[in-house]
């Protein structure tokens, strides 16, 4: 992943793109010292980063300071090129409905076995704030 960042970054800086140059570059370092220090794994380390940008965005946009939150956006919006296919919701509300199934659950309760189910089956194709939402919608209809 390391070296595919680095390509695109200096294809970016040939066409002269400075703000994915330096979005990409970030991305590269974090990933690198991810694998160096034995925590997780490229597409944690993708999401982590995105997540950490929208978050940016918001409190930007919170802060009346749409500039820079759509600066953190653009970041975000190349991170997600680099992240598996997301699922779709239907997708997504076939996976959380067996793993309800599977498991006999019926009550809030119970949410969190669920979620231990469903999250490795998502392997990164759905955020774990929408999983939970799901999750959460199934256990209450």
């Amino acid at each position: 992943m390391v070296d595919r960042l680095r390509a695109d970054a200096a294809a970016a800086l040939k066409a002269g793109d400075k703000p994915r140059v330096s979005a990409l570059r970030l991305l590269s370092s974090e990933v690198e010292r991810a694998g160096k220090d034995g925590r997780g794994d490229d597409t944690a380390v993708l999401q982590r980063e995105r997540k950490r940008r929208l978050e940016a965005a918001t409190a930007y946009r919170d802060a009346d300071r749409e500039d820079l939150a759509g600066a953190e956006e653009r970041e975000a919006a190349i991170i997600e090129e680099y992240l598996p296919q997301q699922l779709s919701d239907a997708e997504l509300d076939t996976i959380v409905g067996d793993a309800v199934a599977e498991s006999g659950a019926a009550s809030q309760k119970e949410m969190g076995r669920i979620m231990s189910v469903v999250m490795p089956r998502v392997e990164g194709r759905a955020d774990g704030k929408r999983v939970s939402a799901a999750v959460r919608e199934k256990l209450t209809a």
